[in-house]
Parts: C-alpha cells; structure tokens; sequence
C-alpha cells in the first residue's frame, strides 16, 4: 500500500543524494581551483649587495653623488671640484671703500681693463710689449704689471700699493673708514698729481711706498724729478731703510722720472748725462 513505505523510501533516496553530492562537489572544486590557480614560482635568488665602486657603472659617477645632509663640509680635504671652485675666486673684490685688484696679470685681460691710449704719444710709447719685459727685469711681476698699465693708459689707474681699481678724477673713500669725520677735508692739489704720476690713490699708500725713504715723503709727493731739489735726490740714490717692500720704493722713485730711468736701470754702466741728458738718478 502506499503510504508510510513510499515514504520511507524517498526518505533514504534523499538521504544517499545528500551523502553523495558534497563529495562530487567538492571533488569538482579542486579541479577548478588547481586549474585557476597558477604554478608556484621558483625563489629568487638575492644577490648580497655590493659597494657602490665595485660595479663598472657606478665607477662612472663620482662618489660625491651620495652625501650626507647632515654632514659637516670638511674645509681640510675637499673635493677637487669644490677645491678648483676655491680657487677661481673673484678677480676684482671690494671691501668696501673701491674695487681691488687681485692678480694683475689676469685683469690684463679681463672685461674691466681699460686698452692703452695710443692716441697718447707718451702712453702709446709706454704700451709696447718691450717696455713692460724691461720694467719686469727691475720689478717684481705684479708690480711692474701695474706700473705698465699705469703709464699705459691716460685714465685708468691701479694703485701699487693697496691695488684699488679707479680712474683719475674719481672721489675715492678714505681706506680708514672707522676714524669719524666732523668736516670733510679738504683735498690736497698733490693728491691728484700723484695719481697721475704713480697711480698711487692716497696718502696712506704713497707713505706706505716711501717707507723706506721717510725724510723724503713730504718734498717727494705729487712731485717730478724737476721739482726736487739734490738733497732729496741725494737721499732717494742711499740705500734706504732696507725694508722689502715689494718693489715699491723703487716704482715710486722711478716714477718721478718722464721715462722711469729705465735707460740707467737696464744699462747702468752707460753715462747718460755726459751727452747733456736731463735724467738724474
């Protein structure tokens, strides 16, 4: 009959499905999974790291690549290029009362030196090359740099002594600038003078070159040869006090002459004023 035995039948058919289907399902899962998912990778292999001058390429860029903010600069060793920077420094500097000169021989040829005067007879004469090789055979190098340069040009000048850069004519501050002024002074006719005849800028600068002759400071500036008397002459031609100067004693004694005395410096041995000559030294 059917009834309670119908029941208990579909009961166990249901029973044996459910049994059987989470194996069948599960089964199919895997395949799906192992299908989808991909194969493992092999490890990596990890090379130890290695020092930035070990590798070829890196040898090419040079170490100061990597550096340190938080380091101090060491001013004792630095590096070449930093070192070649140190080094080209400024030409022309100014501390504050005119623009100096560094190296005369490289402002020769730089933007701020003025060419020589050749409509000039007495600055065309001075601007020959020969000129210069014999100033520098009495002279040091940078003084006698600057004496040519002085004598070469109509304007431009460069004090030998404290190688400030100007041009005759230009009010030039006090090179002591921390000793207050009430009244300005008034400036003396010798000043300019002088600094057409030597290029020496102040009278500082031009004790500072008679340093070695102090009893002829005061009969010497602003003053040629033709304004001197034999005392001081006499005096200039003594040894002096002996203390080196540079050169500087000797551009300033040069420098009361027209043609600086190169004749009897170059040729001492040559008696020039037996023939009538006007040049004393």
């Amino acid at each position: 009959m059917p009834g309670p035995c119908n029941t208990k039948k579909k009961k166990k058919l249901q029973f044996r499905r459910e049994n059987k289907a989470p194996p069948a399902r599960t089964s199919l899962d895997n395949r799906l999974d192992q299908q989808c998912t991909p194969p493992p990778l092999p490890p990596c292999e990890t090379e130890p790291p290695q020092p930035l001058n070990g590798n070829p390429l890196n040898r090419c860029s040079p170490e100061y690549d990597v550096c340190n903010p938080h380091a101090s600069p060491d001013y004792h060793n630095p590096h070449p290029q930093e070192f070649n920077t140190l080094l080209t420094s400024p030409n022309i500097y100014d501390p504050g009362n005119g623009p100096r000169v560094r190296n005369a021989h490289s402002f020769l040829s730089s933007f701020f030196a003025q060419p020589p005067s050749m409509d000039d007879p007495m600055c065309a004469e001075f601007a020959q090359e020969e000129i210069l090789q014999m100033i520098c055979t009495v002279l040091p190098e940078e003084t006698a740099i600057i004496l040519w340069y002085n004598k070469s040009r109509a304007t431009g000048r460069i004090c030998p002594s404290c190688r400030r850069l100007y041009n005759l004519g230009d009010v030039l501050p006090d090179l002591v600038q921390d000793i207050p002024k009430h009244c300005p002074e008034p400036q003396s006719p010798y000043l300019s003078r002088e600094q057409e005849i030597s290029g020496l800028c102040s009278p500082l600068c031009f004790i500072m070159a008679s340093f070695n002759y102090p009893a002829v400071i005061k009969t010497t500036w602003g003053r040629v040869a033709e304004e001197m008397d034999d005392f001081t002459w006499n005096l200039l031609n003594g040894p002096g006090v002996g203390t080196g100067d540079q050169g500087l004693s000797l551009l300033m004694k040069m420098t009361r002459l027209p043609d600086l005395g190169l004749a009897q410096l170059c040729l001492p041995g040559v008696d020039f004023d037996s023939d009538g000559g006007e040049v004393r030294a």
